[in-house]
């Protein structure tokens, strides 16, 4: 059976060193800005980075877009949460 979203969300978050969520939740500004971290994304440091801008830097770092200005910057969907599960080392898969 595939992983839920929130497995592979539980994954990611446990992969970058933040806690897993027993309710289904979106990632926090934290959790964002952790995933960055581990992908080497460079993100402004004085913490004026918005989620929105986070996630478009997150999928252009992955390959799910081609660049930060043409990602989309809704949540992720489970797609997204694959690539980014892969990235960060964490397992997406069953």
């Amino acid at each position: 059976m595939s992983p839920t979203v929130h497995e592979i969300r539980n994954a990611v978050r446990a992969a970058t060193g933040r806690f897993e969520r027993e309710v289904e939740a979106s990632f926090t500004k934290e959790e964002l800005r952790a995933i960055c971290e581990t992908l080497a994304v460079d993100v402004d440091e004085t913490g004026g980075q918005s989620t929105a801008r986070m996630r478009r830097l997150v999928r252009a770092q992955v390959g799910v877009a081609a660049s930060p200005e043409a990602a989309d910057d809704a949540a992720f969907r489970k797609s997204d949460l694959r690539a980014i599960a892969d990235e960060v080392g964490a397992p997406s898969e069953r």
